[in-house]
């Protein structure tokens, strides 16, 4: 299966290529299809997004007050969910179609002519900062290098562009945990082809144009509806606790 899969995405990225005339934008275009068809997935995963923090705190007081019925508890949690039509892997979805073709890159530039290139600006999308670099020296990998540090950056853009809504301990955390990320992209970018650097980068920039041209206008329309429908839809929490039994003591 991951055979037949590589052999089709190098196909399409041949075709893409003799229709625009250079590999490196045939995977900038590769990637450009690929967004737009996750475009609508994206836009539900939005949606999920600000269900869930609409719901949270009708979840936590679920959580506290069926704190000892482990069952009642999920059974609950699966009504909210269904109430709200709220979908808590909806939002791994998108991330999940992508990963095939992010990895899938890494045997399809094996497939295609040594001297496949973007323009002159990556003279090979088949060989890595580390391998340019080597060869050829630092003047030769700068322009590979630069999309190396754009695969970083882009890591951790996202990754902060909504800590205005956090308080300050998440803010902190989530700004920690995007400086880890984009350094450990950083590393993982220095040996990878350039072609699956041309893929995130595309991709990564594509994210966050949407982010704030679209998705912030889908998350006002979302929270406004998920509100509304949460406040008609109250949910009620009829809790009975288990009565705790006192421990009996063995007599002595």
């Amino acid at each position: 299966m991951w055979e037949w899969f590589i052999g089709f995405l190098t196909t399409v990225l041949a075709g893409i290529e003799g229709f625009v005339g250079d590999w490196g934008l045939a995977v900038i275009v590769l990637t450009v299809i690929v967004r737009l068809i996750l475009t609508p997935l994206m836009a539900h995963s939005t949606k999920s997004t600000v269900r869930m923090q609409v719901m949270q705190p009708k979840l936590q007081e679920i959580q506290e007050r069926y704190a000892d019925d482990p069952e009642r508890q999920a059974e609950e949690l699966r009504k909210v969910y269904a109430d709200m039509k709220f979908n808590p892997l909806g939002g791994c979805l998108p991330i999940f179609l992508q990963m095939p073709i992010f990895f899938g890159l890494f045997s399809v530039v094996r497939e295609v002519p040594a001297d496949a290139c973007f323009y002159s600006i990556l003279p090979s999308i088949s060989q890595s900062v580390q391998q340019v670099l080597e060869a050829s020296g630092w003047v030769a990998a700068a322009p590979y290098i630069i999309f190396d540090l754009l695969f970083g950056v882009l890591t951790f853009i996202p990754m902060v562009m909504n800590v205005a809504n956090q308080d300050s301990a998440q803010r902190s955390q989530t700004m920690l945990m995007g400086g880890v990320m984009a350094l450990m992209m950083l590393w993982f970018g220095w040996g990878v082809p350039s072609a699956v650097l041309l893929y995130y980068v595309t991709s990564s920039i594509w994210q966050v144009i949407q982010q704030q041209v679209i998705t912030k206008r889908v998350m006002e329309k979302a929270k406004a509806e998920a509100e509304a429908e949460a406040a008609n839809k109250p949910i009620e929490v009829d809790v009975v606790r288990r009565e705790k039994k006192p421990r009996q003591h063995k007599k002595s």
